[in-house]
């Protein structure tokens, strides 16, 4: 917060150190991180990866939100995963708004074809597992998608690994939302580590146009 962070997404754990979409650890964790930054939007990821590739499983954990105080702010849903269109209407129907994770132009056209791209809180355009030529490439192409469908819905730019940087200036360059922190990449521009997600912060922020 006090680096320039606007929002905050996290990833909740159990003790065992497991992601998981199990209220009993999502809600203490959303509550920890409003107190810690009061004002914030908190968002958390539904990566079917957090139960067990079951999107079954993951509806109902999410459904089970509903008895929670403390929900998250949003959630990102991503589009190439299977349940995406029952899961966004349950998050909608419980007050959380909707990240739509957008990782390739066919993510991106199967968006645009459906009727829920502009009640989005975002579209979350995620470039990963690939170098960074590529990345750049990929988001010049998913962006004008988006642009072209004249979408209202705000778009937020990230990469990962080694495409983190390239990607994060490519969104500023543009316009956009990105987002940064050490699940992205444990490094500087220069390739030095870094000591946390403040410091990531702070040098996004100084490489804005």
């Amino acid at each position: 917060m006090a680096a320039g962070a606007d929002s905050v997404h996290l990833h909740p754990r159990d003790d065992e150190g497991q992601e998981t979409l199990v209220i009993a650890w999502v809600e203490p964790a959303v509550r920890a991180v409003r107190q810690a930054c009061p004002g914030l939007p908190v968002g958390v990821s539904t990566g079917l990866w957090m139960c067990g590739e079951d999107a079954a499983a993951r509806q109902v954990a999410v459904q089970d939100w509903a008895a929670a105080e403390d929900r998250p702010d949003f959630a990102s849903v991503n589009l190439s995963e299977p349940g995406f269109k029952g899961l966004t209407q349950t998050l909608r129907e419980l007050g959380v708004g909707v990240e739509a994770g957008v990782w390739s132009e066919h993510d991106a056209a199967g968006l645009l074809a459906g009727s829920s791209a502009d009640s989005c809180t975002r579209i979350l355009v995620e470039l990963i597992d690939m170098p960074a030529p590529q990345a750049l490439l990929s988001a010049d192409r998913i962006v004008a998608m988006l642009r072209k469908a004249e979408v209202s819905a705000p778009i937020l730019l990230h990469g990962e690994g080694a495409s983190t940087w390239p990607v994060l200036d490519k969104a500023l360059s543009m316009g956009l939302e990105t987002r940064i922190g050490l699940e992205d990449t444990l490094t500087d521009p220069a390739g030095d580590v870094v000591a946390d997600n403040d410091t990531l912060i702070r040098i996004a922020l100084s490489r804005k146009p």
